[in-house]
């Protein structure tokens, strides 16, 4: 689901959760003029299917969706990230843009989003330990941003790299991962306009334990690649080093497209739980966005390239 907004909208304005919750039918209604306006007609079709069903997955509540997070820069645990996140500061943020592009900079956070075009989305979000919800999120996409850095033809792929400051993220105190937390895309999921930075969910700001202030969402992807607290943005020409995949290649691979025909080492992934839900649900082939995305792997053996 997708729909423009202003950039500069006054939080006074925002939709309250309980109103979001009983407009989703009427939003999605619009989800397919907005679409092809931003990703054209090529991709239309499949995303007004793609609007439709989202409309039948409630959104998580935004309790759940910020008491439960893996975040291991502010603890281990999922309760961990809540807790420890708790007056985590946001400004000031600069985001580094550099590597093979025309126009690195270093940017005020603010400076960064101001010209971009805010959008609600609700996405799925399916996590590796095979449980999920439904956000609703604010951002803009991700091609935006990289057409404004105009990478040359050397960039194959975009890194992305965590804030590094264990005063104010207590997790990076132990050597869980080698931080900062790293990922990474190819540059035609990077340029996907199903890829986003999100600032936001259900209208209000990110907070901490979802990434604050600035993160990634790939919703094809287990949670993992949905880099958080970002502040390098890297344009490279060879596969970059990415933390979990790089640390336990046998668990976590580069591309970590949802697909429940390849089983983590540990469990299965052919089911999944949605938070606020008892009982498990098939866990969907690129977590529902097959239609959109599956030709940028047409000929991969996508058990090898998990």
């Amino acid at each position: 689901m997708l729909i423009g907004r202003p950039s500069d909208i006054p939080s006074s304005e925002i939709t309250p959760e309980a109103l979001f919750l009983n407009r989703r039918k009427f939003i999605g209604t619009l989800s397919g003029r907005a679409l092809a306006a931003a990703t054209g007609a090529s991709l239309l079709g499949a995303c007004e299917a793609e609007a439709e069903a989202a409309q039948k997955d409630e959104p998580t509540s935004y309790e759940d969706i910020t008491s439960y997070n893996n975040f291991y820069e502010f603890g281990v645990d999922k309760e961990d990230p809540a807790a420890n996140a708790k007056g985590f500061r946001t400004r000031p943020w600069t985001v580094t843009i550099d590597g093979h592009v025309a126009k690195p900079a270093r940017y005020n956070l603010d400076d960064l989003v101001r010209p971009m075009k805010i959008e609600d989305r609700t996405y799925r979000l399916r996590c590796v330990e095979a449980w999920s919800m439904v956000i609703p999120w604010q951002g803009f996409a991700l091609r935006d941003l990289i057409r404004r850095a105009a990478p040359t033809s050397r960039a194959k792929y975009v890194a992305f790299t965590t804030l590094h400051d264990a005063s104010r993220m207590p997790g990076q105190r132990r050597p869980v991962l080698e931080w900062p937390y790293r990922e990474g895309l190819r540059m035609d999921e990077a340029m996907h306009p199903l890829t986003i930075l999100a600032t936001g969910i259900y209208g209000k700001s990110l907070l901490g334990q979802n990434g604050a202030p600035l993160r990634l969402v790939v919703p094809w992807k287990y949670g993992f690649k949905s880099i958080k607290s970002i502040v390098r943005i890297s344009f490279v020409e060879k596969q970059p080093y990415t933390s979990w995949s790089d640390m336990a290649p046998e668990e976590y691979g580069f591309y970590a497209n949802v697909n429940p025909q390849v089983d983590h080492p540990r469990w299965s992934q052919a089911r999944e739980r949605r938070i606020g839900e008892f009982r498990k649900r098939p866990t969907l082939m690129f977590n529902g966005y097959a239609d959109q995305v599956a030709s940028m792997y047409s000929g991969m053996d996508l058990k090898r390239y998990y």
